[in-house]
């Protein structure tokens, strides 16, 4: 008889996941994804209720002293935690990036924001990176192109290890994107502000998306995603819009973005 020995749930990983505001109001599922996705890759998870916004619209627009104070609120909600994990390059760049830059001044806060910014991860360089998992189990007949997202991309470094964990998923054929590293046009609050440039540009996104030949758009940015499959949508276009997270976590049988459940 073989005796299998489990950790105890103390010595796991104690995560926090920020689940976004995109998220939450409009594809939970990726939310639902992550935590599947980090409970197989050996965490203890907790969403922590009290969470809002990371505060990056309010930086974007300006409003430092107002995003000071997320900051602030936010850092003291997820300082118990060993890590804190985002689905999205942005939000995680804004706590490990700007955080410490906003509060580098504050005596009592600055610390504290260089801290929790050294505990604060994307999901999948977390998944890859931190945690060296590879999904097990999973399938899907299909082919796929990536876009990368600028915030992963340029402030995290995302880049090899969202393709790293889908070519772990049979099945799955990851086809090249011309212009992968360029920007769709959402930029947050760019798309509001000029939405003209933002529309030419998230055009010329579509058009390379169809051009690869996929069936699906995969990314790891809510914001972006949301994006291209409208204009997608718009143009007419059968390529259905993944969040990473929701392939690896093998719910890529369910209705993409956009599309009625």
């Amino acid at each position: 008889m073989t005796l299998e020995i489990r950790p105890a749930e103390n010595s796991l990983p104690h995560v926090a996941l920020f689940a976004t505001c995109l998220v939450n109001a409009m594809r939970p599922a990726v939310g639902f994804a992550a935590l599947a996705l980090l409970e197989q890759a050996g965490c203890r998870v907790d969403v922590p209720q009290a969470q809002t916004c990371c505060g990056q619209p309010a930086l974007n627009s300006g409003d430092t002293e107002g995003t000071r104070q997320i900051a602030r609120r936010n850092i003291e909600m997820l300082e118990p935690f060993d890590h804190v994990v985002v689905p999205s390059g942005s939000c995680a760049a804004t706590i490990r990036l700007h955080y410490p830059e906003l509060l580098a001044q504050d005596p009592a806060w600055a610390a504290r924001a260089r801290n929790l910014a050294a505990r604060t991860h994307e999901l999948l360089s977390y998944l890859a990176d931190i945690r060296g998992w590879l999904p097990e189990g999973i399938s899907l007949e299909a082919s796929a192109t990536y876009h990368d997202s600028c915030s992963g991309l340029r402030e995290l470094g995302v880049k090899a290890q969202p393709r790293k964990l889908l070519a772990a998923v049979k099945d799955l054929t990851l086809r090249k994107l011309e212009g992968e590293e360029t920007c769709c046009g959402f930029g947050g609050t760019f798309c509001v502000k000029y939405p003209a440039i933002s529309n030419a540009i998230v055009d010329e996104k579509a058009v390379a998306v169809e051009a690869s030949g996929a069936a699906l758009l995969l990314g790891g940015d809510l914001g972006c995603l949301l994006n291209m499959a409208g204009k997608l949508h718009r143009r007419g276009a059968d390529v259905r819009a993944f969040h990473a997270a929701e392939i690896l976590a093998g719910m890529g049988d369910a209705p993409a973005i956009g599309e009625i459940p």
